[in-house]
């Protein structure tokens, strides 16, 4: 399990409406290999709408579909929850996914004073 890979989720929360959802691990890599039993992770809608904080993957990422990684919903899921693998992003989607989780956070604007 690394940094940047997909997996695939049953009912990840009682919320969402459908059944499994993709998920890319975000977390670092030195706590994803730590005894820390959760990781955070970003959701993977197929709906895209071209923000910032969305980064667009599909075939390549090992999805059936066109779909969109989504940096302003990240949710910290049991590492136990990560065992469907799907597949991982390129260093390029890493790129563009370090980007967008820096846009979603706050670390691209100056500080408030």
């Amino acid at each position: 399990m690394k940094r940047g890979e997909l997996y695939r989720v049953y009912k990840p929360t009682p919320r969402d409406p459908k059944r499994s959802r993709v998920f890319v691990l975000v977390s670092r890599n030195r706590l994803i290999v730590s005894n820390f039993p959760t990781v955070i992770c970003a959701p993977i809608y197929s709906v895209h709408q071209d923000l910032a904080t969305q980064v667009p993957v599909g075939e390549d990422e090992g999805l059936k579909h066109q779909s969109s990684i989504h940096c302003d919903e990240l949710m910290s899921l049991s590492k136990s929850a990560l065992t469907n693998y799907v597949g991982s992003l390129s260093r390029q989607k890493l790129t563009e996914l370090n980007q967008a989780l820096q846009f979603a956070v706050g670390l691209t604007e100056p500080l408030e004073k």
